[in-house]
């Protein structure tokens, strides 16, 4: 579980999160939606650490992330996985390289112990024969995919996704929503996504969060957004489809 205990931010003098209070489940896909400069991002980067918040606090079940030092958030560090916007690989490092990276820097393993976990992940996300491959010789995709596995190779607890389908087709979004799902399912994941994407919503969102002018706005399920009586979640939901709807057409 994660939680945010009445958390604010501001940017030079403009208040970007204001007074947030949400709690993020373990084993099922959190969402946070919302506009572009809503300040969804703001508060993913908050969660993970990234930016301090200027009120409230933070909470990795029991333990108050926010009053913690730099060196005390080392340990929940370990247990965080994190996929970037755009994959964030190294383009000089091969698959096998990027993965085993997070085993190099926060682990005493054996080169041996590393590669077979290297390889067990590489598995996991179906990508047995790409080990020896660089980010400038794979898709979009599979750029995701090897992102995911390098998330997931110190077995965490927590996993934070910004944009996992950006820039990817439909038809590659559903393989990537669906493997997170499954990840998270299948280890018991608290997992959180910051996405604009719908088709994510309504396949994997298991609980979304959405964020108005640095507000929490609403919160529910897949289920409940459709019928939510919420003016300004309504937009957002009618003004997404129809931009994935023009972009069909072209």
């Amino acid at each position: 579980m994660i939680r945010a205990d009445k958390i604010s931010k501001s940017f030079d003098g403009r208040k970007v999160l204001d007074d947030i209070s949400v709690e993020f489940k373990t084993g099922c896909t959190n969402l946070i939606i919302g506009r572009s400069g809503s300040g969804k991002t703001v508060l993913l980067k908050s969660l993970v650490g990234l930016h301090e918040p200027d009120e409230g606090s933070i909470w990795y079940d029991q333990t108050n992330f926010t009053s913690l030092g730099f060196k005390e958030r080392k340990a929940i560090r370990k247990d965080i996985g994190m996929i970037f916007q755009g994959g964030a690989l190294l383009d000089s490092s091969t698959v096998e390289e990027n993965v085993k990276l997070p085993l190099d820097l926060f682990t005493e393993q054996s080169e041996e112990e590393k590669f077979e976990r290297v390889n067990f992940c590489l598995r996991r996300v179906r990508l047995e024969n790409a080990n020896h491959l660089y980010p400038a010789e794979l898709s979009g995709g599979m750029i995701k995919r090897v992102a995911i596995a390098r998330a997931i190779v110190l077995n965490p607890r927590y996993l934070f996704c910004d944009e996992p389908n950006s820039g990817l087709d439909p038809q590659t979004s559903i393989v990537i929503d669906n493997l997170i799902h499954e990840i998270t399912k299948e280890y018991n994941i608290t997992t959180i996504i910051n996405t604009h994407d719908m088709n994510s919503v309504m396949e994997i969102g298991e609980k979304i969060v959405y964020i108005h002018e640095g507000k929490k706005w609403w919160e529910g399920s897949k289920e409940e957004i459709l019928h939510a009586e919420n003016r300004e979640l309504n937009d957002f939901v009618f003004a997404s489809a129809m931009a994935k709807r023009a972009k069909g057409v072209k």
